[in-house]
């Protein structure tokens, strides 16, 4: 299951269940401040559950208790300006694929609200400027 999502370093992944008959992953994901999540696609959906933190997306602030669907057109980035923890499930192939280029270009538009956030967004726009990402 290592390298299962294929996304940036930094993500924390614990996966609770894999039925891969039914090609279904439930897992919870720990995304650290800062962390974007590149504009990606995927073969599968994806529902998702915040239940720490905060998820931005789609001009959406998503707080615990918010949900997010995604399936097999290119969605996100993904902004997790103060750090998040999600409960999520994959149905189909999660590897998600993405371009480097357009990470690396990305201009963050949600600020962080904690001093863990703020640190860790001048951490990532430092790995993104130097191309370590």
């Amino acid at each position: 299951m290592r390298g299962l999502l294929k996304l940036p370093p930094g993500v924390k992944v614990k996966v609770l269940n894999y039925d891969p008959v039914m090609k279904r992953i439930d897992m919870k994901q720990r995304f650290p401040a800062g962390y974007v999540e590149p504009a990606h696609t995927h073969k599968s959906w994806h529902s998702i559950l915040v239940t720490k933190g905060r998820m931005c997306v789609a001009g959406k602030d998503l707080r615990p208790g918010d949900y997010v669907f995604g399936w097999d057109i290119p969605h996100g980035p993904y902004e997790y300006p103060d750090g998040c923890e999600v409960f999520i499930v994959y149905m189909g192939d999660a590897t998600h694929v993405w371009e480097k280029a357009q990470l690396l270009k990305h201009k963050s538009t949600w600020k962080p609200k904690t001093a863990a956030g703020k640190k860790g967004v001048l951490a990532h726009l430092k790995k993104r400027k130097a191309g370590k990402v």
